[in-house]
């Protein structure tokens, strides 16, 4: 595959993501998946590393994933991440664009509240899809169903994670956020 080609297909495959994935960066992560399985441009590992990456660091998650992506298929180019990142982004911008100006003339037309309601289950299953997709790729690395050690591990870790956020509601999100990292990286995980 050339290069214009790459960058094309880049473009296109981040276009669609942005297009159909209701419900901001999270939603993005059933894409990401398709994606690693249709041209091998990651591995599962890798996905994993780049959510809590872009989880981690200022921005829109599914942008930081765009962005890495693009660079990484390319190679370490510049213009990889742009192309991606602009693909996600644009059909955003349009549809804005779009409703906006429609909005103003039909912001009180049943039909248009309604098909608004509409979008709250797709986005909440889509975001459900993204983290069952997580859950799995962390309790079952590379797909091996088993329950061995690191299964215990991982699920025991994950517990402790889920007790402790519940148990400090009030710790600030940046907080939790270093606290486990600094977990994931004396664990190695």
């Amino acid at each position: 595959m050339s290069g214009v080609e790459l960058y094309w297909l880049l473009f296109w495959e981040f276009f669609k993501t942005g297009l159909f994935s209701v419900g901001g960066g999270l939603a993005t992560i059933p894409f990401l998946y398709e994606m690693m399985e249709k041209y091998h441009w990651f591995t599962q590992n890798d996905l994993l590393n780049m959510i809590a990456i872009s989880e981690s660091t200022p921005g829109p998650i599914g942008v930081n994933m765009a962005t890495y992506v693009g660079y990484h298929v390319t190679g370490g180019s510049i213009l990889g991440s742009l192309i991606a990142t602009i693909g996600l982004v644009m059909p955003s911008v349009i549809i804005i664009c779009v409703i906006a100006k429609v909005l103003k003339t039909y912001r009180d037309n049943e039909y248009v509240q309604q098909a608004f309601y509409g979008l709250r289950p797709a986005t909440c299953g889509l975001i459900l899809s993204a983290a069952i997709g997580v859950f799995g790729s962390v309790l079952f690395p590379n797909n091996v169903f088993a329950f061995n050690s690191s299964f215990w591990i991982n699920l025991g870790l994950m517990a402790l994670a889920a007790a402790f956020v519940w148990k400090f509601k009030t710790l600030h999100p940046i907080a939790l956020i270093c606290i486990c990292a600094v977990v994931g990286i004396v664990l190695q995980l």
